[in-house]
């Protein structure tokens, strides 16, 4: 028996046999030179190429668009890739500089474009390359007469296990028969993630060797949970895993019949819980869990994508999308949080020395103002088709939020002028990610119609910590007392001015930690859609009473272990009870 250990990019427990898809690589790109006057030529046969392409999307996205949102998301950016007018002005532009054939500038342009994205220091962007990667290399089977391998035509259960997948690949398996997927590369952000945790297909990346480790007809078991996986196991681990797979499964079917029962506590405090999501085609997951709304939608994908801004247009229909989606539902959309680990390479310098602390997220859009306009005219005129909200991230003081409610002005007056319709009215709220935000919570609640506490960055920059740094990490601890007395600091104050006060970080969506936010005073709490059962389940088993209670005794605490030992005390008696 071997143990894998990877990434748990979709939670769930698979046991099946391995379908080991090791797709050949593209040929050795032909390349040989052109005489000026065959150059149109050339071109057309490239026009030709993306038209094909383009209809077959285009059949795609029609044929999955009300059934799986998410697929046509990814579908849909990779159509915008395909009709990008850049990307073919770079390579018409190559194509007439090296005369050389289609297929070779092809290559060679998307190539460097791939090593750069490659090269970037946020994940995101990295990511981003196996779609241009994907989109290149489907050009170029056409131009070539190359036909793809497929998944497909499969026709039994299996676990596919692979280096990586295009997300063409994954779109087009054939979902019935997939249990699990197994891949040496990818992340919680690339399109394979994304596509298994709407398809609730068990998912285990980032595992560098399996596809060594592992042959085809190989009995695995798959813990999308832990992150681990088991090749042959023995009688023993079998055994075990079959009795999580049994129990696993009746608390999902569980989960599914409290989705419309009220997220309240046994004396009948309600709270609202929604959903984070990254792309419009998440909207449809969220409300299948429950989810009350979007409480994060981060817009950074329409700027990472490419390394630039998408236009008004595109941004607009992306938006639109996300609210028509959602339906009377409130959706809030953060602007733009670029910088620090999320690079725009055609922005950002290289040697910013501290990256967190420097360009990012507010600062980086007011530095910016005709472009951050752009972003503030879509999402004005796609209000008009549902219920949004603007979030403004990483305010630090109270006159940045004024400086951004004033270009948000502007460009409704912009719209007018140009008779676009918009919404009459937006509400608009603060990220409350820094000390300086926390503290002066009071002042920006004053201003704001809401605050968002975004607990990643407030524990980062209240305990001066570096939570990817391994050395420290163990200090960043959302128990802290500092970041506790923020977080309540905050409620407080957001509730003295009769406005609500939500939570979009990572502590919202772990169950462990709900009767603290319950105790807390918070409104809402936003999370990954998979965790809003998780979570309404525990606030339906406890009494908010109890839960204050709870909180008043943390804030007396000095340490954060002291903290973590009242709450699980207070868990320990709450399992007595039940």
């Amino acid at each position: 028996m071997k143990e894998l250990s990877g990434t748990p990019v979709s939670a769930g427990i698979a046991i099946g046999k391995a379908f080991l898809f090791t797709e050949d690589q593209l040929p050795e790109i032909p390349r040989w030179s052109l005489k000026k006057v065959q150059i149109n030529n050339e071109w057309e046969r490239f026009l030709a190429a993306v038209k094909s392409l383009t209809r077959h999307y285009t059949a795609k996205i029609k044929h999955v668009e009300g059934a799986a949102k998410e697929h046509a998301a990814i579908l849909k950016a990779h159509l915008m890739m395909l009709e990008d007018v850049d990307f073919q002005e770079q390579l018409r532009n190559q194509l007439e500089k090296e005369l050389q054939n289609i297929e070779w500038i092809l290559w060679s342009v998307s190539h460097t474009m791939v090593q750069k994205l490659l090269a970037a220091p946020d994940a995101y962007l990295r990511e981003r390359a196996v779609d241009i990667s994907d989109v290149s290399r489907q050009i170029l089977n056409k131009l070539l007469s190359i036909q793809q391998v497929s998944l497909a035509n499969l026709h039994e259960d299996v676990i596919v296990v692979a280096h990586d997948l295009m997300p063409s690949q994954t779109l087009n398996m054939n979902k019935i028969h997939v249990k699990a997927l197994v891949m040496d590369a990818g992340s919680a952000t690339s399109h394979t993630a994304i596509l298994a945790r709407s398809s609730d297909v068990p998912a285990v990346l980032g595992l560098s060797t399996c596809t060594k480790e592992i042959n085809s007809g190989d009995m695995l078991i798959v813990d999308g949970n832990a992150g681990k996986v088991f090749v042959n196991p023995d009688n023993k681990v079998l055994k075990e895993y079959k009795s999580v797979l049994v129990r696993f499964e009746k608390i999902y079917l569980e989960n599914f019949t409290l989705r419309d029962v009220p997220p309240q506590t046994i004396d009948g405090a309600h709270f609202s819980l929604k959903a984070n999501i990254e792309l419009p085609g998440e909207a449809g997951k969220a409300l299948k869990y429950g989810a009350d709304g979007i409480g994060l939608f981060r817009s950074e994908f329409l700027f990472l994508t490419s390394g630039g801004a998408a236009n008004e247009e595109k941004q607009f229909k992306a938006y639109r999308t996300l609210l028509q989606a959602a339906g009377s539902l409130p959706v809030k959309i953060r602007t733009c949080d670029v910088g620090g680990d999320k690079v725009l390479p055609n922005f950002f310098p290289k040697d910013e020395k501290n990256p967190l602390l420097g360009w990012r997220a507010i600062r980086f859009s007011l530095a910016m103002p005709q472009q951050f306009k752009i972003q503030l005219r879509a999402i004005l005129r796609a209000a008009v088709y549902g219920n949004a909200e603007i979030i403004f991230p990483l305010i630090s003081y109270v006159e940045e939020y004024e400086q951004a409610c004033a270009l948000l002005e502007e460009a409704r007056s912009e719209c007018r002028a140009n008779g676009q319709q918009t919404a009459e009215h937006i509400r608009t709220g603060v990220m409350i990610e820094v000390p300086s935000a926390a503290v002066c919570a009071d002042i920006l609640a004053q201003k704001a119609d809401f605050l968002s506490i975004g607990t990643n960055d407030l524990v980062q920059y209240t305990l001066a910590v570096d939570r990817g740094n391994e050395k420290v990490n163990y200090i960043a601890s959302e128990l802290q007392p500092a970041v506790l007395r923020l977080i309540k600091t905050t409620i407080d104050a957001a509730h003295n001015e009769g406005k609500t006060a939500s939570m979009c970080g990572e502590l919202a969506g772990i169950p462990r930690y709900t009767p603290v936010l319950a105790g807390l005073g918070l409104d809402e709490m936003s999370m990954s859609a998979s965790s809003i059962p998780k979570v309404k389940r525990i606030l339906r088993s406890i009494h908010l009473s109890d839960c204050k209670t709870l909180v008043e005794s943390m804030l007396r605490c000095s340490q954060s272990s002291e903290i973590e030992h009242l709450l699980d005390e207070f868990l320990a008696s709450c399992d007595k009870s039940a």
